[in-house]
């Protein structure tokens, strides 16, 4: 970092936890040694696990740990912004880092964060993590969600001033207190599902430069650790994500589908006009083959291994079930998310 850059600093990190007692030691772990962090809070919200206890285990190692309690959840906010606000309101720094307790930093995120915010003139640096999966359904899921959402949130035109287009990832958010302030924090996106993207949408909106861009070899982190966990994390967003609109589920259930149905259609529609099983395997397989070449240029744009095109159809499959169950749950007026109901379509008015 250059002579300039150093004063920009210090960082508060807040970092929100709900039951996270697997993750939360990992995550305080990689922020505490960097030097641009002045302080660490953990808003507990309301867990029922080891969280708190994990925490307080880490104050005589790390001085700069703090740990707050997230009150019982007001009408018309959702509990992560709930605790971020909690967290903000305490912090001292002229940077907010918002990163989830999942996340696992390299020793200089935050120095990289604040070199790109001075070379771009960025009032908020947020990175899209490097992904780590380990079972077959996160290596489906989480690489097809993730093309499909590049090509709605394209990073040039998300740093982009002259364009409309903003997003963030909540996973890693550096902002500037002033502009935070400025556009009224969490308390003005208090009951956004996409709280990231909403927050990055006042801000560019304020006048403020954003920049968006790859997390590799930044951050990291593993979403999801249970196939329901996975489920119910995108059924929540995931339809908000792919356009909140029933005209964009459908086009993005048919990209999903439609070339599996096809190809199906016409490997079964020749086998029975030929009487010719070998002949329908064939362009079964040369359907599928041309189906995960495409979604290979897709993986290598977005960072992912091309050992993840074995994956390729399930991935397809899962994000369709999964959009259509967030849409199902949007119509019927229900989000669920750890252990908490909230009415789906109505923003200011959620219950804890």
């Amino acid at each position: 970092m250059s002579q300039s850059s150093s004063h920009i600093g210090p960082i508060s990190a807040i970092v929100p936890a709900r039951n996270e007692e697997t993750v939360i030691a990992a995550c305080v772990e990689s922020l505490a040694p960097q030097k641009e962090i002045a302080e660490i809070l953990v808003i507990d919200d309301q867990s029922s696990d080891r969280t708190a206890e994990i925490v307080r285990s880490l104050f005589n190692q790390y001085s700069k740990v703090r740990l707050l309690q997230a009150t019982e959840l007001p009408p018309g906010w959702m509990g992560k912004n709930n605790a971020v606000w909690i967290g903000a309101r305490e912090a001292q720094g002229e940077w907010l880092l918002f990163t989830d307790a999942d996340a696992v930093h390299a020793p200089d995120s935050a120095a990289k964060a604040l070199s790109i915010a001075e070379e771009n003139g960025a009032a908020l640096i947020s990175f899209s993590p490097e992904q780590v999966m380990e079972t077959w359904y996160e290596k489906a899921v989480i690489p097809y969600v993730f093309t499909r959402l590049s090509s709605r949130f394209r990073f040039a035109d998300v740093n982009d001033p002259g364009k409309p287009a903003a997003a963030a990832n909540g996973q890693f958010i550096l902002i500037r207190r002033e502009a935070y302030d400025a556009v009224g924090g969490h308390e003005s996106i208090a009951g956004d599902v996409l709280e990231d993207v909403a927050l990055a949408a006042r801000v560019k909106a304020a006048g403020y430069r954003i920049w968006f861009g790859t997390g590799q070899g930044v951050v990291r982190v593993r979403m999801y650790r249970s196939f329901a966990a996975m489920w119910e994390g995108w059924k929540k967003n995931l339809y908000s994500l792919m356009g909140g609109n029933p005209k964009t589920v459908w086009a993005e259930l048919a990209q999903a589908l439609l070339p599996i149905l096809l190809v199906l259609l016409v490997a079964v529609s020749l086998g029975g006009i030929t009487d010719s099983i070998s002949l329908a395997a064939t362009v079964l397989g040369m359907g599928v083959l041309g189906i995960l070449v495409a979604y290979d240029a897709e993986l290598e744009r977005n960072g992912f291994s091309s050992r993840l095109l074995a994956y390729g159809i399930p991935g397809r499959v899962l994000f369709a079930g999964i959009l259509w169950a967030s849409y199902r749950s949007r119509r019927s007026g229900r989000l669920e998310w750890k252990g908490r109901a909230y009415p789906a379509g109505t923003p200011r008015a959620s219950k804890g």
